[in-house]
């Protein structure tokens, strides 16, 4: 999944080229210092906010795991990683490919959870399904995961891409764009999904990433080097992962697992529920079988070779990656 613009991945793909060699002398110096604790870039979605239960209740020091996970915007938080300021970031599967493309090559070494249903096309009153669409304006960010939703909906529907005139709009500004009448659709990831429901009464989501379920997995990409470096760290805070996902999904604690969350985004516990619900947090038994190789969305090397295709066709980068080489299965298969 790749939530930027594509504007913006051009830009980020010239100035990795300029980090590489910064971020390779700020890990070897990580690597020197082995004291410093690992640093971690995460921001608002909830299958990565999640960890803030575990930050919260002290399990890191519990486990032994010593890291300072680090508050960004997402954007932020992958130019954080391309320069070497942090060791780690969790990000789409799909953006992987854009940063090592770059020159920011990362290892998936866990799989956190894929999107259900948070990622979506929204479309004006009136419009009931994807063929409704034909011959209209759809407002979406040209490379990102909504213009990958909205393609992998069309072929589901056998349309064929240019069906629809694609209107390459910011996603933070889709929700005045549909208000405005000037498009029939809009995508968006929640919360701007919501917002732009209120934006135009009556508007409704009518085809999101429930229905292709793993076309978008979030993941923990984590420097080579540092994964190598660092291998037993890294085993913990994999391991810990389950005690996470299962207090967030025990109805005696998820309450205030969902209090915890709330409050690290900024929004009321009511609010946070259906952006929870709309993510599937994915515990490490379901997690190894997302590992499998295997082509289409139930596997994590299918879904990410689709995006890749995906990448290219689009030119968000030019050259087609080798996604095996930023997968790295061993650290959620290790028992």
């Amino acid at each position: 999944m790749n939530r930027r613009p594509r504007h913006y991945v051009r830009r980020l793909l010239c100035k990795l080229a300029a980090s590489v060699s910064a971020a390779a002398l700020s890990l070897s110096t990580q690597v020197v210092h082995a004291a410093e604790p690992l640093k971690i870039g995460y921001s608002d979605w909830p299958g990565w906010v999640a960890w803030q239960v575990a930050i919260d209740k002290g399990w890191l020091k519990e486990a032994g795991i010593d890291a300072k996970f680090e508050w960004f915007d997402y954007s932020a938080s992958m130019d954080a990683f391309a320069a070497g300021k942090i060791d780690a970031v969790f990000m789409t599967n799909g953006d992987t490919l854009v940063t090592g493309a770059g020159g920011a090559k990362s290892a998936m070494i866990l799989v956190t959870d894929y999107s259900n249903g948070n990622d979506m096309i929204i479309a004006r009153p009136g419009v009931k399904k994807l063929a409704d669409l034909k011959g209209k304006k759809v407002a979406v960010e040209v490379g990102l995961v909504e213009h990958l939703l909205l393609g992998a909906g069309l072929q589901k529907m056998a349309m064929k891409a240019d069906d629809v005139s694609i209107i390459n709009t910011k996603t933070n500004e889709v929700p005045q764009v549909l208000a405005s009448g000037d498009v029939a659709a809009v995508g968006a990831w929640e919360p701007i999904a919501g917002q732009a429901r209120k934006a135009l009464p009556g508007a409704k989501p009518i085809y999101t990433s429930a229905d292709v379920p793993g076309l978008i997995y979030d993941v923990l990409a984590v420097n080579p080097a540092s994964a190598k470096a660092h291998r037993a760290d890294w085993q913990k805070l994999v391991k810990l992962w389950d005690k996470v996902v299962a207090y967030i999904a025990d109805p005696k604690t998820q309450p205030d697992a969902i209090k915890v969350m709330a409050a690290r985004s900024g929004v009321t516990p009511a609010e946070y529920l259906p952006l929870l619900k709309g993510t599937k947090l994915l515990s490490l038994e379901e997690g190894r079988k997302v590992y499998v190789k295997a082509t289409g969305y139930q596997s994590l090397y299918g879904s990410t070779e689709l995006v890749n295709t995906f990448n290219v066709s689009n030119k968000v980068y030019d050259a087609s990656q080798n996604v095996g080489s930023y997968i790295d299965a061993s650290f959620e298969n290790a028992k």
